[in-house]
């Protein structure tokens, strides 16, 4: 299943999740009283739609149960304002990915670049890519190849779940799917929040449909998967084209480095589940 885009996504994503991961970057959110992963994960990925509920974050991150969603939310915002948040995420992927660049390639023209590519999505219909969007653009090299790479990230995210619900899967469907596929339910389950009552709930709709059995996903579920995937593509193929041909291969080759080294930073198990640098190995989910 190998794309232009899925190849893109593979390079941009690492320089994007380092603000989950990284100690420098818990470190940040620490400082503004975001204490514990969640907490930071939560208000650093929701606070540029601003002070919101449970409600339309449940909805936009889609793979999240309801329940773990209202756990954070609005209770970070009385720790900490969506501006001080999202300062804390940026300072905190700065002084994460400094060390890990440094030397690794011209991040000045990988960050011209990637801008250039993130300010020509088309954010009708997606709301965390619209909000990123709409934030000021930093000034430093780092700083903007970081913005770029979360605008260009949940560009994808939200045609994904647009993806997924053509298909007529829910955020729980979802991520049994995933477990089902390539990763273990012992780690995603918890990771998402989905009790065991909702987890069997979901898992016997899609061995109602023909997409699960004893053996895990089915040809029929894998077949569209690839679809889904295949459209996910498609819809985030709009910034490669307004880049060019030319100017996107010359960003694959300055960004693969500096990807890299931030993937290196990244654990080797990740909810995003992201494939190899450049290669098109499927997900059925990206948040």
């Amino acid at each position: 299943m190998d794309s232009l885009p899925r190849t893109m996504w593979t390079l941009f994503e690492p320089i994007h999740a380092v603000t989950y991961f990284t100690p420098q970057a818990r470190e940040a959110f620490e400082a503004v009283n975001l204490r514990g992963f969640w907490r930071g994960y939560f208000a650093g990925r929701a606070a540029p739609l601003g002070a919101v509920g449970p409600a339309p974050v449940t909805a936009l991150f889609f793979g999240f149960a309801p329940s773990m969603v209202t756990r954070a939310l609005p209770d970070v915002w009385s720790r900490a304002t969506p501006d001080e948040s999202l300062a804390a995420r940026l300072s905190g992927a700065r002084a994460s990915l400094a060390p890990l660049l440094d030397g690794a390639g011209p991040v000045d023209e990988a960050a011209d670049l990637l801008r250039e590519a993130a300010m020509s999505v088309s954010s009708t219909g997606r709301a965390l890519a619209a909000a990123n969007a709409a934030l000021p653009w930093p000034e430093d090299p780092l700083g903007v190849l970081w913005h770029a790479a979360t605008i260009l990230r949940e560009h994808r995210g939200d045609g994904h779940v647009a993806a997924l619900l053509v298909a007529g899967l829910s955020g729980a469907e979802t991520v049994v799917w995933r477990a089902s596929v390539d990763q273990r339910r012992s780690y995603l389950q918890p990771a998402r929040g989905w009790t065991d009552e909702e987890w069997t709930a979901a898992a016997s709709r899609l061995r109602s449909r023909g997409w699960l059995d004893d053996d895990g996903a089915t040809k029929a579920a894998l077949e569209a998967r690839d679809q889904i995937e295949e459209t996910t593509d498609r819809l985030a193929a709009g910034p490669w084209v307004a880049l060019g041909s030319e100017r996107t291969g010359r960003l694959r080759e300055v960004l693969l480095p500096l990807a890299a080294r931030a993937r290196a930073a990244l654990p080797a198990e990740t909810p995003i589940g992201l494939p190899p640098l450049a290669a098109a190995e499927p997900s059925v989910l990206a948040d």
